[in-house]
C-alpha cells in the first residue's frame, strides 16, 4: 500500500435525500489542541440517520458524513488503544446553557453526523472531554451507549419514580431505551405503538407486557385517570397530540423525539391538569455514565437489541431496505 493510499479512508455519506454512498476522503493525521484522534470500532444507525436519508431532519445540510452512535479506540498518546464511548454533542462551553451545566442543549451545539461530519469512517477527531472510558464493555456495546443515554436523560428529566404510571409512545430504539430506564427507576411501564412488530420486539427482547395500540381503549381500570408521565418517542405530530388526553392530572409529557411541525394542545385541559411539557434533548455525561454502569451490571439486554452488523462497504446497497424494514429492526451496527 502506498503512502497516498494509506492517507485515505472510506466514509459513509448521505449526499442528498435518498442517496447514500461510500466516499474516499482524507484520513485525519492530527487533532486540534484539546481534541483526540479516535479509531472508530463500531457505529450505530438510528432514527436520526433514517430521517437524514429520507430528508426529514430539521437541522441538517447535505452532503453529510453520518454516524453519531460511536465507539472507538484512542489512536495515540498515553491512553492509546483504550476503548471509549464518543459523546457526539460538541458544545461551545461559553453560552448560557453551557455555563449552567447543560451542554446537551448548547445554543451553538454541533452534533457529529448532523451539524458536522460524523464518525461513519475509520478515524475522527473528538474533543477530549467527549470521550468516556468503556472498560468492561465490548466495542458493540459501547456503540449503543449514546442512544440509550437519550432515554436515560429523558427519564432523569421527567422525575419518574417508583410505581409511577408511565406510557412510552413509540417502540423504536429510543422508545425502548426510555422504557428500559423508566423500568429501572421503578415505574409501571406501558408501551404504545401502531406496529405489531415493534410491540412484539418490546415483549420478546425486553420483557415488556403492557402493550397498546392507538385504537385501544386505554383509559380503563387502573389507568382510568391517565398516566403520570408520557414519553413521546415517535417523531410524529399526530401521535404527540393524541397523547395529551392520556395524561393524568399533575402529569408530564416528555418530548424525546423532534418534529418539524407545530404541536397543538388545549390550554384549558393542560391548565386543568396542571400538566407539564418537558423537552428532552441529547444527554449529559451523567446519563452516559448511568448507561455504562447499567450495561456492566447486565441490566440492559444489549445482545438482544442488536438486529444485525453490516460492513460499511455493504451499506449503500443495504440502506434503502433498512429504512423500509425498520419496524423489524432495533439496532443495526456498522463496522468501518
Amino acid at each position: 500500500m502506498t503512502d497516498a493510499m494509506a492517507e485515505m479512508m472510506n466514509c459513509g455519506v448521505c449526499t442528498e435525500p435518498g442517496q447514500f454512498r461510500v466516499e474516499s476522503r482524507a484520513r485525519p493525521a492530527r487533532a486540534p489542541d484539546g481534541w483526540v484522534m479516535v479509531d472508530i470500532a463500531a457505529i450505530g444507525i438510528c432514527g436520526t440517520d433514517y430521517h437524514i436519508f429520507e430528508g426529514k431532519h430539521p437541522f441538517l445540510n447535505y452532503p453529510r458524513v453520518i454516524g453519531h452512535e460511536l465507539s472507538g479506540h484512542i489512536a495515540s498518546g498515553p491512553d492509546m488503544g483504550q476503548l471509549v464511548v464518543v459523546n457526539p454533542y460538541v458544545s461551545c462551553g461559553k453560552c448560557r446553557a453551557c455555563r449552567r451545566g447543560k451542554p446537551n442543549c448548547c445554543s451553538n451545539i454541533q452534533v457529529l453526523g448532523v451539524h458536522r461530519d460524523g464518525g461513519m469512517c475509520a478515524r475522527i477527531a473528538v474533543p477530549a472531554g467527549n470521550l468516556y472510558p468503556a472498560d468492561g464493555l465490548t466495542a458493540q456495546q459501547a456503540a449503543m451507549v449514546e442512544f440509550l443515554a437519550i432515554g436515560a436523560h429523558a427519564v432523569a428529566r421527567s422525575g419518574v419514580g417508583k410505581d409511577d404510571l408511565v406510557l412510552v409512545t413509540g417502540a423504536g430504539p429510543i422508545g425502548l431505551g426510555t422504557a428500559l430506564f423508566a423500568r429501572l427507576a421503578g415505574a409501571d411501564v406501558h408501551i404504545l405503538d401502531i406496529s405489531d412488530k415493534r410491540l412484539g420486539l418490546a415483549r420478546s427482547l425486553c420483557g415488556f407486557e403492557k402493550l397498546h395500540q392507538p385504537q385501544d381503549d386505554i383509559l380503563t381500570g387502573d389507568l382510568a385517570e391517565g398516566f403520570d408521565v408520557i414519553f413521546d418517542a415517535t417523531g410524529n405530530r399526530d401521535a404527540i397530540e393524541a397523547g395529551f388526553p392520556l395524561l393524568a392530572h399533575g402529569g408530564s409529557t416528555v418530548l424525546v423525539s423532534v418534529v418539524k411541525d407545530d404541536i397543538r394542545f388545549s390550554d384549558a385541559e393542560f391548565h386543568k391538569r396542571e400538566a407539564r411539557i418537558i423537552g428532552s434533548r441529547n444527554a449529559l455525561r451523567e446519563d452516559f455514565d448511568r448507561v455504562i454502569a447499567a450495561i456492566r451490571q447486565g441490566d440492559i439486554p444489549t445482545d438482544a437489541l442488536i438486529s444485525g452488523v453490516v460492513a460499511l462497504a455493504d451499506l449503500p446497497s443495504r440502506f434503502p431496505s433498512l429504512v423500509h424494514d425498520r419496524d423489524d429492526i432495533v439496532k443495526i451496527l456498522v463496522t468501518p
